[in-house]
């Protein structure tokens, strides 16, 4: 956002907080939260293909794995929610170091198609083990409460619990990415050899980015377990890391507002379109054609660029006027000497 002043910058985050808050009333709040989590899961692929360059087709298993762990912890141990829910993200946490510690060593579709392996051997895991359901999962998880006294029985409350989170998550990715980390990561993206060559130990930034998009897509498993009551196959399912990097290059990568605004389309597509059936998928796809032929960069990644060429434009005569004049004091300091 520094295309705008930081009063601009603070208005905008004030309505955003706002629109954040008075969304349950315009709006289901249980279709919402899933737009978050959804919007999380983009976020946590972005954060590792956008800032990272790691593009990975296996974060299904995170965002399943921490579905599972959660389902399994709130419905069979009786566990409280924040506690089910921090053992959802340890888990998914495991499981990426474990794929990340033979993944990062390989470069480009390698990488890419090791984390889809993995996931695919999640997604087996998830179909023979006993305690997942097979191919009914874990149904009927009931609401439980978090920190021992507060129910999510009620569908608001858990929209205000999970946006609390949802906006903890991003405020997180926002410090990840503006921080020194992120300008080692963005160093390696643009050079991984260069950033080897100035000392940087590339592979441990690369595992530790790994492990951080693999809680946040963890935490949108697990709260999407709590509102749907419900942990399935299609949550490790290799259509769910296609539908994230879907939102990713619809709203745009290497932003932070893409994914929100990538699963507000996508999300909302599949919720007002479900009467359609199978047209849902080909209005998609068409969808994705035109960003894709109109949008380069996803809807916020245009926007952004189109911002700075009109910057650039404005700056234009100002620059020349500037250049104009050094160049008129240097002519007359070289005709005083």
């Amino acid at each position: 956002m520094h295309f705008f002043s930081q009063r601009t910058n603070t208005i905008l985050l004030v309505l955003a907080l706002v629109a954040l808050l008075l969304a349950p009333l315009v709006a289901y709040p249980v279709f919402l939260i899933k737009l978050m989590c959804y919007a999380l899961l983009a976020a946590s692929v972005n954060l590792l293909m956008g800032y990272a360059g790691l593009l990975s087709f296996g974060h299904a298993m995170f965002f399943g794995t921490a579905g599972y762990a959660a389902a399994h912890a709130i419905k069979v141990w009786g566990w409280d929610g924040s506690a089910a829910i921090v053992l959802a993200m340890l888990c998914a946490m495991a499981v990426a170091v474990v794929t990340g510690l033979l993944a990062i060593r390989r470069h480009g579709i390698y990488f890419s198609m090791i984390t889809l392996a993995f996931s695919q051997v999640i997604y087996f895991f998830a179909l023979r083990l006993p305690f997942t359901g097979g191919e009914d999962g874990i149904q009927n998880v009931p609401r439980p409460e978090v920190f021992g006294f507060i129910s999510l029985a009620d569908n608001t409350t858990l929209y205000y619990f999970a946006a609390t989170l949802v906006a903890a998550a991003f405020w997180l990715i926002y410090r990840i990415v503006y921080s020194p980390f992120g300008q080692v990561l963005r160093a390696i993206r643009d050079s991984e050899a260069r950033a080897q060559s100035l000392g940087y130990q590339v592979l441990r930034y690369k595992l530790v980015i790994f492990v951080l998009s693999a809680a946040l897509a963890g935490l949108a498993g697990a709260l999407k377990v709590i509102t749907f009551q419900l942990a399935t196959l299609n949550d490790v399912n290799w259509t769910t890391s296609g539908e994230a990097l879907l939102i990713c290059i619809v709203g745009g990568l290497q932003t932070l507002l893409g994914p929100v605004i990538g699963a507000a389309i996508i999300v909302s597509m599949q919720n007002y379109l479900v009467a359609m059936a199978e047209w849902v998928l080909i209005i998609q796809g068409l969808v994705f054609v035109v960003v894709v032929m109109l949008f380069r960069k996803g809807i916020i990644g245009q926007l952004y660029a189109w911002l700075e060429t009109r910057q650039a434009r404005q700056a234009a005569p100002q620059l020349e006027a500037h250049n104009q004049a050094e160049r008129q004091s240097r002519s007359q300091t070289g005709q005083g000497a």
